[in-house]
C-alpha cells in the first residue's frame, strides 16, 4: 500500500474549493495509445470587414438594423435575446412540475471593428477599452430593480458553438442567481464568516508559494491552471487584491486585467498553433443589496483542445453520468503553457 499519494502517477480526486465538488483525476491514463478524433483545423485567413457579417461595422443584423460604423467596441441588446425584460412574473404548477417567469436583459459586445481580430490580437489599449464597457455595462445593468445576476462571457470558435467568428462576447443579465454562482456563493460565504478573509486571495497566495500551477503574474493578478480543474488547459485569472466585482477596478487594474488577458490567449495560440477555441466567464458578487464582501471575482477560461487543435475533449460516459474526470494533470498542463513564455 502507498504511503503518500503521487498527484503525477495515481488516480486521485480533486476537491474544487468554490463549488464543493470533487473531480476525478487519472494521470496514469495519458500513457495509454490515442486513438480518438480528430479534424481539420481552418487556417483560412479573415477579412478586416466581412460584407456577410452581421457584426461588422455599417453592416444590416438579422432584425433588419445596420450597425453603426463603429470604431471601438460596440455594444447592443441582443435581436434574440434568451431574456427579456417583459416575461410574466407570476409561477406554474402542476403535481410536481413547477415553472418561474425569469427576467433579464441580454447584451452583445463587439471586442473591436476588426473581423479579423481576437482577444489575443487586440493591443492592451484595446482590450482596456473592452473591460471599460464590460464596467460600464455591469454597473448599469445592476442598477435595474430585476436583476440579481450579471454574466459577461465569450464563446470563441466554432466548436464552442460560437455561430459567428467575427470577435465578441455576450453579457447577459437576470433576475436570479445563477446555479454555478449559488455554488460559488455558498463556497466563499462559508470560509469568509469563519475567516473574515477571501476564500479565493487564501487560494491564491497558497498557489504563489508552491508553483506548480501558476502561469504568469503581473502586480495585480495571477494567472493559474487551477488545482480542480476539468479541461485539459482550464486557466483563472485572479486579482491578488480582494473585490467582489469589476465595478472596482481601478485604472492601473484594468491595465494588468488587460495584460494578464492579453498573455494568456496568446499562449493559448501558441500551444497549439491555431485559434485557439474557449469558453470565458467572469464570476463575480451578485447585484443584490446584501452584503457581498465574501465575494472575490475571478475570470475563467474552459478551452476543449486535448492534445493538438485537431483533438478535442468530449464531456462523456462517465463524467455526463458520475463527475468531471482529467487525465493531464493540472501541473503538467500549466507548465506547457509557462513554458511558452518568453
Amino acid at each position: 500500500m502507498n504511503a503518500t499519494l503521487d498527484l503525477q502517477s495515481h488516480s486521485h480526486k480533486r476537491l474544487n474549493i468554490l463549488t464543493n465538488e470533487w473531480v476525478l483525476v487519472s494521470p496514469h491514463r495519458m500513457k495509454r495509445p490515442w486513438q480518438g478524433k480528430s479534424e481539420d483545423v481552418k487556417s483560412s485567413e479573415r477579412l478586416s470587414h466581412d460584407p456577410s457579417c452581421y457584426l461588422c461595422p455599417g453592416n444590416k443584423r438579422a432584425n433588419g438594423e445596420f450597425n453603426p460604423n463603429y470604431k471601438s467596441v460596440f455594444v447592443f441588446e441582443n435581436d434574440f435575446g434568451a431574456l427579456q425584460l417583459t416575461s410574466n412574473t407570476s409561477d406554474w404548477k402542476e403535481g410536481l412540475l413547477h415553472a418561474t417567469a425569469e427576467k433579464g436583459v441580454c447584451k452583445v459586445v463587439c471586442f473591436s471593428p476588426d473581423h479579423s481580430k481576437t482577444l489575443a490580437k487586440l493591443s492592451t489599449s484595446e482590450l482596456i477599452h473592452v473591460i471599460d464597457v464590460w464596467q460600464k455595462e455591469f454597473n448599469e445593468l445592476a442598477e435595474l430593480d430585476d436583476i440579481q445576476y450579471v454574466q459577461i462571457f465569450e464563446n470563441k470558435g466554432e466548436i464552442m458553438g460560437c455561430s459567428n467568428p467575427h470577435p465578441h462576447g455576450q453579457i447577459w443579465s437576470q433576475s436570479s442567481i445563477p446555479n454555478e454562482v449559488l455554488k460559488k456563493d455558498r463556497q466563499q460565504s462559508i470560509f469568509y464568516q469563519n475567516t473574515g478573509k477571501s476564500l479565493l486571495l487564501k487560494y491564491i497566495n497558497d498557489e504563489r508559494r508552491i508553483d506548480d500551477r501558476l502561469v504568469y503574474e503581473n502586480d495585480d493578478y495571477v494567472i493559474i491552471v487551477p488545482f480542480w480543474a476539468i479541461w485539459p488547459y482550464e486557466t483563472m485569472i485572479v486579482p491578488k487584491q480582494h473585490q467582489t466585482n469589476i465595478s472596482e477596478l481601478s485604472i492601473n487594474q484594468k491595465k494588468g486585467f488587460a495584460d494578464a488577458m492579453s498573455v494568456l490567449t496568446q499562449l493559448y495560440d501558441q500551444l497549439f498553433d491555431c485559434d485557439f477555441p474557449y469558453s470565458s466567464g467572469i464570476h463575480q458578487s451578485p447585484t443584490t443589496r446584501h452584503d457581498q464582501s465574501h465575494w472575490h471575482w475571478h475570470m475563467s477560461f474552459y478551452p476543449p483542445l486535448l492534445r493538438s487543435a485537431s483533438v478535442k475533449k468530449f464531456m462523456v460516459g462517465y463524467e455526463m453520468f458520475a463527475s468531471p474526470q482529467r487525465d493531464l494533470t493540472p501541473e503538467v498542463a500549466a507548465g506547457m503553457l509557462r513554458d511558452l513564455i518568453q
